[in-house]
């Protein structure tokens, strides 16, 4: 998908400011970051701050809705003759090459993402994460009364196991997700047995 040159300004803007709060939380602490310090870091106005971010702890985490975001369109995207499993597993592979870190950026992030501070709006970009993945998930499962619940709960599980897999590659420094992925599906499977 071809996106234009508005869509690629917007989108680099929004990076610049999810960068930049977290090169200054990094700095300074979560506690002592404002928005005029974001938006004068990145070279914006208060006003363009908050045409992208309702808040500090929106651009702080930025980088986990991009993300959730991401993986939904891919899983959408996969050939609806795969099945839910396996549209998940391509989505992963994919997800995984299109967001290669640097480094630094993923060291500094790390310590900040799980900030107390932070958690309220960690739980809110999970929450509509799990909404979307849930019409994600419907869609690829046959019609029947149980269906919403299921996709619900599938989307649920799902979400939990990216999560944990997400936070377990970043304390482990692991690289192949997509592995820790299939490893935790694979938990999950058995562990209602």
């Amino acid at each position: 998908m071809t996106t234009g040159l508005r869509e690629r300004k917007k989108a680099a803007t929004r990076q610049s400011l999810h960068d930049a709060a977290v090169l200054l939380a990094a700095e300074h602490g979560v506690e002592s970051l404002t928005v005029e310090a974001i938006a004068d870091a990145a070279t914006v106005s208060r006003r363009t701050f908050s045409n992208y971010f309702a808040s500090k702890e929106q651009a702080l985490l930025h980088h986990d809705r991009a993300r959730t975001v991401r993986l939904v369109e891919l899983i959408r995207a996969r050939p609806a003759r795969e099945s839910l499993m396996a549209a998940v597993i391509g989505a992963a592979e994919q997800h995984s090459t299109e967001f290669a870190a640097d480094p630094e950026q993923e060291e500094r992030y790390r310590t900040l993402r799980l900030h107390p501070a932070l958690l309220s709006e960690l739980v809110a970009t999970y929450a509509a994460a799990e909404r979307d993945l849930a019409v994600a998930v419907e869609e690829r499962l046959p019609a029947g009364p149980d269906t919403p619940l299921r996709a619900q709960i599938l989307a649920a599980t799902l979400l939990a196991a990216f999560r944990v897999v997400g936070q377990t590659a970043l304390e482990r420094r692991e690289r192949d997700v997509v592995d820790l992925l299939r490893r935790a599906l694979a938990i999950t499977r058995e562990g209602f047995r």
